[in-house]
């Protein structure tokens, strides 16, 4: 009798918690046939209806699911698109560049594209051995010590500068992001290219690079080929 009582009293202090109802549950899924008049009856609440049943949950929950899929499948579409007017794009830049006779026109057309085509605020190339070209895309101020705090270890930057590297580089404070790009030259640095956009949160460290790699390379060897 002491042993029943104690073994009720034991159940009784028991506290019910979410976490042992799910796992009773998932060890025990014969209780929702043995249990079918409690599940059919079950009413759930539900902020827009007020009550629905378990079976009208479950059509809520797929129907959401199906909606978000969706949703994916029309960002991924719009991204394709994206990619592909990018990579039109670049094959275009690529085949200017490649006609390009000097420098200046270099600058130019890298210049043109960068703030014309693609609307970014700004574009920028700062060189590591001087140059006796004369172009408003050049940077004259000495930016040795952003390349060896943002690209030392990296390839790429993006992100947001401290004001007093924005003017070095800009010649002026902007609260937009920059992607600042190492430029190598059989495997040695040449310098940095860097452009600027007003959005704060377009380049982001999550950014794809597979494009600027291939940019980056041609843009390096066409800059030493006609600046050295």
């Amino acid at each position: 009798m002491q042993a029943s009582e104690q073994t009720l009293k034991s159940a009784d202090e028991i506290q019910l918690t979410d976490e042992l109802i799910v796992s009773y549950l998932q060890q025990h899924p014969e209780f929702f046939n043995r249990q079918a008049e409690f599940v059919t009856g079950l009413r759930l609440p539900d902020h827009q209806r007020g009550a629905i049943s378990l079976v009208e949950r479950q059509l809520l929950q797929q129907r959401e699911k199906i909606h978000n899929l969706e949703e994916e499948i029309t960002q991924l579409m719009v991204i394709a698109s994206q990619n592909e007017q990018l990579f039109a794009l670049y094959s275009d830049l690529y085949l200017r560049l490649l006609d390009c006779t000097t420098a200046a026109e270099l600058l130019d057309c890298l210049h043109q594209a960068t703030t014309e085509l693609l609307s970014f605020d700004a574009f920028k190339v700062w060189l590591i051995k001087p140059v006796a070209v004369n172009h408003s895309a050049l940077i004259t101020d000495d930016c040795a010590e952003i390349m060896a705090s943002r690209l030392s270890k990296d390839q790429y930057y993006f992100g947001r500068l401290q004001q007093s590297e924005q003017a070095l580089i800009f010649a002026q404070a902007s609260s937009g992001s920059v992607v600042l790009v190492r430029l190598t030259h059989n495997q040695e640095d040449i310098g940095f290219l860097a452009i600027s956009s007003r959005d704060a949160e377009h380049f982001d460290p999550r950014m794809d690079t597979l494009l600027l790699n291939q940019f980056k390379k041609l843009v390096a060897k066409l800059l030493h080929q006609h600046l050295y």
